[in-house]
């Protein structure tokens, strides 16, 4: 009887003594360490991915300057063009441009429907086709119908790729993609002008225009490279 008591004493877990009055508390436990604030594979993406939505932004406004070049090209010259290269009356003349105007109108009033139909991308490319082809015709061929005829297209070409490519940057780099991108595109309407007049001094008003022409074009392929999905590893 005395053994297993023992025994069974000697299984019991020791209980602490109770601290002695005066004496320090024990120090208290660590904290857990804190969570990172990002795992280094999250850091390396981040980067990357930043880096590309800038690119895209500045393309979307290299896009948006291209389109707004030939508008401003087009205010400044179409009318002298007219009258100069395809001798049209001072009435035609004028309607040149207001041809081209209203068919932008009437391009970025049907924007919307086209865009749902075709989509953005599709849209862009052939707009930028369309008003290249136009103002090749509008600048080469010497007759008042073609050339009229050119400037609507063109109008309905470049109508809605400056809009589409402000959207799509606010899209990829919020307020500050729209603000780069129309940076860049307003920027073309106003080296539009100039240009064109360092041109025609070289090589004439009509073939000056039909850098328009490469402008536009170049606008399409942007969009496409721009709307083509990125390939991730």
């Amino acid at each position: 009887m005395r053994s297993c008591c023992a025994t069974r004493t000697a299984t019991l877990p020791r209980r602490p003594p109770p601290p002695r009055p005066g004496a320090a508390a024990p120090p208290p436990a660590p904290p857990p360490p804190a969570a990172a604030a990002g795992t280094p594979r999250t850091t390396a993406t981040a980067a990357p991915a930043a880096r590309h939505a800038r690119l895209l932004v500045v393309l979307l406004g290299l896009t948006a300057l291209c389109t707004a070049y030939g508008e401003g090209a087009l205010a400044d010259w179409a009318t002298l063009h007219l009258t100069d290269d395809v001798h049209a009356g001072a009435g035609l003349a004028a309607a040149g441009y207001a041809a081209f105007a209203f068919a932008m109108t009437a391009g970025r009033v049907s924007g919307t429907w086209l865009s749902i139909r075709l989509g953005a991308t599709r849209v862009m490319l052939f707009g930028g086709l369309t008003a290249a082809v136009g103002m090749l015709i509008a600048a080469l061929v010497p007759s008042v119908p073609a050339a009229l005829g050119g400037f609507v297209l063109v109008g309905i070409g470049l109508a809605n790729i400056f809009p589409l490519a402000i959207g799509r940057a606010g899209a990829t780099g919020g307020p500050q993609g729209v603000a780069t991108a129309s940076a860049l595109g307003y920027a073309g309407m106003l080296i539009g002008p100039p240009v064109i007049g360092f041109l025609a001094d070289a090589v004439g008003l009509p073939f000056a225009l039909t850098s328009v022409a490469a402008a536009a074009a170049l606008a399409g392929l942007l969009a496409v490279t721009v709307g083509r999905p990125r390939r991730t590893a």
